[in-house]
Order: C-alpha cells, then structure tokens, then sequence
C-alpha cells in the first residue's frame, strides 16, 4: 500500500497537504497499519506561522483535524521524484533521506497509491529537484510491473492537466487502473474555499472564519475521500466511485473532467481491497450523503493564491501595513503572470512568426496521442526556457504544452537556446 502526496506550499495553499493527511487517516479507519502506508509530505502547514490553528489541518468545514497521528515517512527535501520512483520500485539502495521504507510488495498484493500536487501538460511537481515527467512515472510503473510484485494497481492522480500524464503511455495489460482529477488539457479545482455571500453562497457550509480567503481541499480529492468516508468500502467498487466522483467534480463552469486509463477491468475490484474497511467507530467521515453530492466554492488550482490574496486585502483594516503589503504581493503575482505571459508571445512569434505562433503553441494533440514525441527533447527545453526566463511557477507550467508543441515541430536545441534568450532578455 502507497500513499504518496507532493506539495511545497505556503498556508494559502494548504489542501495539498490536508488531501494527504485526510487520504492517510481513511486508509487507517480502514484497517491499514503504518507499515503498510508510506507517506510523502513536505509538512510545512501544521505550524505555519499564518496557520490559524496551530498543530492542526482540516479538510472540510466541518473541522475534523486530519494531521494528528499521520506518519512521517518522507519530508522537506526528501520529498523528491527519485526518492519517490525507488521507493515504488522497493530499490532501498537510491533512497536517499527519509525513513527508508518502500513498497515491498509481492505478486499477490494490490497497491494503492494517491498523488497530489501542481501540475502542467505531462509533468507533476515535487517540492524537491525534478519535475515528475509523464514518460519516467509510466516507465516505473511498467518496471513495477514487470518485477511481478504486485497483483493490481490503482492510482489516483490530483492535478492540473493531470489526464497528460497517462493519455497515450500508459498500456493495457499492466493491471492498472488509473483515475486522473482532470482530462489532458484542463485545469483542477480546489473547493471549500472562502465566505458565501447572498449572491454566491456556500452551497453546504463555508469553512470556518479564520481560514477566509484558504482552499481546504481539492475538488476531486475531497470527491474520492468524502466518498470513501461514507459508502461500505467491501460493497462498493473502485468503478462505483468513479462515477460519483465524476459527477461531483464536474461541478458545471467550476469543476473538472475525471479521466481513467489503463485496465478498466481492475476498476470492478471493490475498494476495501485498496482502502481497506470503513470503521464503524471512524471519526474523520465529515459529510453526510447531502453534503457529499454539492461542494462549497470552488477556485482554478492555478487561481487559488490570487483568492486568498484578494481576500486577505479585502479583509485587511483601511490604512493598515497588512493591506498595503498585501496589495504589493497581489501586484507582484500579477506581474509574474504578465512577465511569463509576455515571454511565451515573444518566443512563439520569433519561432512560427506573428501569425502561426499562437497557433503552434497552444494546438493540443488528439485523445490517445502522447503530449510530445521526445521526452528527452521536452525535458532538455524546459530546462533551457526555464534557465533563460526563469522557473516555472504553477500558474506558468500551463505553458510547457507550448514547450512540447516546439519539440514536436522539429525546432534544435540550438535555435530554442538562442531565442529562449532573446525572447526573455528584456
């Protein structure tokens, strides 16, 4: 069993974190022992100094605290894409940092394995070094697989454009079943977000005053735990919340489309077989079934810091240093955006020109089709715009799309240098 959640992230952005802790504490009501659940988790939210409770991570308005009790197995820089591939590949050789468990599994265990982060077309984030890439996720996984040490796989995957990591990689045939918060090209959504109003109200409950302006979770991962949280896991199947959690995270203009991949047949197996049981004595179920089908407000993933920023100006008192630094902090986020977004216009019109560069950049391959032919060339370029323009933060990691697009028209490593630095000189 696998638990592996990846976020670095200030309180605004705390539901990575609280996505995790919930996730570890349904797989302990279930029945799981820590041996068996390995968790990955940067742990920077419980005592953030913005963290109104201090100790504690909620999950839901309702204020269960999640992150008491949860192990930890992997933190700070260990959280990290090679530490996380070996420790999926059982190699306690490559660890380096952290407890040392992996996933010593055998050919008759199923493993269960939960990812949570930032996201672009065809990467994850880590906290840590690398960027996970879509190919080396699904080579570990068709490595796992050929080491005959596991029966079958689910993987749920939490994630802007999180659909790319799989859409075209991932085979039939390796007893995987995958389920992705999003399709190749869309956004992810976090929700329980902010204060209703009488126009735009908290559809169950909001979260609680201290936390305005914070997402608690993330759409479709509060949509898969919630559910765990409430149906008879050893009668329910993996197929059967698929289909609820799909219908609550496509919540009409503010939600996204759940994807799946790989074997559907492994998706009839029931979900005490990863999840283990629902305790009937449990205390983190935190939604009836009411509150399960409707969130509260839901924010683009690559909105949420600009939400709580404005609702942190909002909230501040006139005259007050809190809100005029925090006006500066909205008008540097703004400027990053407009930076990146500039950049990316110039190299596009410097490559395909003014009229075909937008075109070129943002055209997105047909389901079924990987994001690029070349992943060495897609990594070897990310490296090169990013060392010109400078790292791509969450909101600019939509773009490494653009960046496959110039792979995939046959642009060298030469000519992407040069104009990467000409485009991002100013």
């Amino acid at each position: 069993m696998k638990l592996g959640g990846v976020a670095k992230t200030p309180l605004l952005l705390r539901e990575f974190w609280a996505d995790v802790c919930h996730a570890y504490q349904l797989l302990k009501d279930g029945g799981l022992k820590d041996e068996n659940i390995i968790v990955f988790m940067y742990d920077d939210i419980a005592k953030n100094r913005e963290n109104p409770r201090p100790g504690v991570i909620i999950n839901s308005p309702y204020g269960h605290d999640v992150y008491k009790g949860v192990p930890k197995d992997y933190v700070g820089e260990d959280v990290n894409a090679k530490n996380f591939y070996n420790v999926i590949l059982a190699n306690k050789s490559g660890i380096v940092g952290g407890s040392g468990k992996v996933l010593n599994s055998g050919p008759n265990d199923h493993i269960f394995i939960y990812y949570t982060d930032h996201g672009g077309p065809g990467i994850v984030s880590m906290p840590s070094g690398e960027y996970v890439f879509a190919n080396d996720l699904v080579d570990v996984l068709k490595k796992k697989h050929a080491s005959g040490t596991y029966d079958r796989l689910v993987f749920y995957l939490e994630a802007c454009e999180s659909g790319s990591m799989f859409d075209g990689l991932l085979p039939e045939g390796l007893d995987i079943f995958v389920m992705t918060a999003s399709k190749p090209d869309e956004d992810s959504w976090a929700t329980y977000c902010g204060e209703g109003t009488p126009d735009d109200p908290c559809l169950v409950k909001c979260p609680p005053p201290e936390f305005q302006g914070v997402c608690l979770g993330d759409l479709y991962s509060v949509a898969w735990m919630e559910d765990s949280d409430v149906q008879d896991r050893d009668a329910d199947t993996v197929q059967g919340q698929h289909i609820r959690v799909a219908n609550r995270t496509a919540d009409g203009d503010y939600g996204s489309h759940v994807s799946v991949y790989g074997d559907i047949v492994v998706s009839f197996d029931r979900l005490s077989t990863y999840m283990g049981e629902i305790s009937t004595n449990h205390t983190h179920a935190s939604v009836d079934a009411i509150s399960f089908s409707k969130s509260s407000k839901n924010v683009d993933q690559r909105n949420t810091e600009l939400f709580y920023l404005f609702t942190k100006h909002q909230n501040a008192p006139e005259g007050s240093d809190e809100k005029y630094e925090t006006y500066m902090k909205i008008n540097e986020v703004m400027s990053q955006r407009s930076q990146v977004e500039n950049k990316v216009k110039h190299l596009e019109e410097l490559l395909f020109g003014v009229e075909k560069g937008e075109e070129v950049l943002h055209s997105v391959r047909p389901a079924g089709q990987p994001l690029v032919d070349n992943w060495d060339c897609l990594k070897s370029y990310v490296k090169i715009f990013e060392a010109h323009c400078g790292r791509l933060t969450p909101y600019g990691r939509k773009h490494v799309r653009g960046i496959a697009n110039i792979c995939n028209a046959g642009i060298t490593s030469e000519k992407m240098a040069a104009t990467s630095a000409q485009a991002c000189s100013s």
